[in-house]
């Protein structure tokens, strides 16, 4: 058994500004890097309007689609655009991580890697942002629960930026625990350690700026411990790579055996539950591709 990789070229058609971090070129270094993997590489499809109603209401879907430009690109807030073809792979990138969740719950794996642009961890109910327009692990967290019946899921996020969308959507939800590292101080402001969720059920880890991977994991480790006592049945991660470095929009100090060390104290703490990961972030394209590689390889390990 190996890891499935959920991926679409519709994600070199979301095309930004030049000189935008979030760019095209993300996803080539992604897609090079996995590239000779021996995994079980799948089309992400697009996912039904219902499924992104399960987070965001419709009159914020119609609103996007309305937005959409027949030509060029339209910002739509101060750092995310769109163009004619950026809703599909963000459609798109739902449906991989929606048809992740139904392949690893149905044991055809056990563990998926969702590569689609743009991000959606800072997609809040009704308002873009952060170069995201749908809260994908938000929304896959939500078909496992109502969809599939469960009523233990983990989300993890160790993107640089807080998953303030995440966050704002899984508020309420007492099903989810919520773990989240985050430098602070850095945009978008929020993640503070105060910050608890509506049942105590979020748990963040502002990490100050220069913090290297050792500091970070050992933060890491406090906290999946409670995932741990949780006994999750599913494990969703927000894998942004941003706190690389190398990365110019943060000032972190990982490397990329960091993400790995990382990625095998979750699967650890996971305790043999199925695993999703879906891209975040990353900036520096060498940088994202060694990372999502010792990410990916670690998934691997585990799933021979």
């Amino acid at each position: 058994m190996t890891v499935i990789l959920y991926s679409h070229d519709s994600a070199r058609r979301h095309v930004t500004p030049d000189g935008h971090p979030e760019q095209v070129a993300r996803f080539d270094a992604v897609m090079a890097a996995l590239e000779g993997l021996p995994l079980d590489r799948r089309e992400a499809p697009v996912t039904p309007d219902a499924e992104i109603l399960r987070c965001h209401p419709a009159a914020y879907l119609q609103g996007l689609r309305d937005a959409v430009p027949q030509a060029g690109t339209r910002q739509i807030d101060a750092d995310t655009h769109l163009s004619p073809g950026s809703l599909e792979p963000a459609l798109r990138a739902v449906g991989g991580a929606c048809a992740a969740v139904d392949a690893v719950l149905a044991g055809e794996a056990r563990a998926a890697f969702v590569a689609m642009r743009p991000p959606g961890h800072h997609a809040e109910t009704a308002t873009s942002m952060g170069f995201c327009l749908f809260g994908t692990v938000a929304i896959a967290a939500k078909r496992a629960l109502d969809h599939h019946g469960l009523d233990r899921v983990a989300v993890l996020d160790f993107d640089v930026h807080h998953g303030n969308g995440t966050q704002d959507l899984l508020w309420d939800e007492a099903r989810v625990l919520f773990i989240t590292s985050q430098q602070s101080p850095l945009w978008p402001g929020t993640g503070g350690a105060s910050e608890r969720g509506a049942h105590g059920q979020v748990v963040n880890l502002p990490l100050p700026p220069g913090t290297d991977g050792a500091l970070a994991l050992s933060e890491w480790r406090g906290a999946l411990a409670r995932m741990r006592d949780l006994a999750p049945q599913l494990v969703l991660i927000s894998a942004g790579f941003d706190a690389h470095r190398d990365d110019p929009l943060a000032q972190l100090d990982w490397d990329d055996e960091d993400y790995a060390a990382l990625t095998r104290e979750i699967l650890d703490a996971a305790g043999g539950a199925p695993v999703v990961s879906c891209l975040e972030g990353g900036y520096d394209l060498q940088a994202l591709g060694r990372s999502v590689r010792a990410h990916v390889d670690v998934l691997m390990e585990a799933a021979k």
